[in-house]
């Protein structure tokens, strides 16, 4: 039963159970007319019971609402998990003298795993990237094509930063074409202290 049918259910049953303890505590409204203090002792169960079925329809939508929540906050940790495997292989090959074929069959399985939790334009960033490496693996090392790469990683970067703050990526006053020019400065003035010797 999908979540539409089972909030329907509920849906049902509720308004039957409004509609029948309405009819029967009205009949009992009406026997109890005779007896002292019955109608008081009548309404102060309706009430009762009223309230406990208002409480447990919001607690139930509030552990619902808890539970999504936790869901999401356990998705995005292992989102950004994956994330700093990526980097971290990334930079681990990038000061290799030689990249080992180990290091390209984990690269090889970061990307299963970033087909699980990465957003559609992270992967599209990620292909690209992809294609950098691929190029620039062809002689066992990357000393020869750091800007090549510097440059693809640092659009990666913007896509995975994008991904993991979502709407709060555009912080203040920057927007996120001034984001990226921030992230490819700061890469290129590291590439340029790399070139130091």
């Amino acid at each position: 039963m999908n979540v539409r049918q089972k909030e329907i259910t509920y849906l049902l049953l509720t308004l039957f159970t409004f509609v029948g303890g309405y009819f029967f505590l009205r009949y009992a409204y009406k026997v109890s007319d005779t007896v002292p203090f019955s109608q008081e002792i009548v309404l102060i169960i309706l009430g009762t019971i009223a309230t406990v079925f208002i409480t447990s329809l919001l607690l139930n939508k509030q552990t619902a609402m808890e539970l999504e929540k936790e869901q999401s906050i356990k998705f995005l940790h292992l989102k950004t998990a994956i994330y700093e495997n990526l980097l971290d292989l990334i930079e681990e090959m990038s000061t290799k003298e030689r990249i080992a074929q180990s290091d390209l069959s984990r690269l090889h399985f970061l990307t299963h795993k970033l087909a699980i939790v990465a957003s559609p334009s992270v992967l599209d960033e990620y292909n690209r990237f992809l294609k950098v490496i691929s190029e620039s693996a062809h002689d066992t090392t990357f000393r020869n094509d750091t800007a090549a790469i510097s440059d693809a990683l640092c659009r990666l970067t913007v896509r995975i930063r994008a991904d993991l703050l979502g709407e709060k990526a555009k912080e203040g006053d920057y927007s996120e074409s001034e984001i990226t020019d921030i992230i490819i400065k700061n890469a290129n003035d590291a590439n340029r202290l790399e070139q130091i010797k």
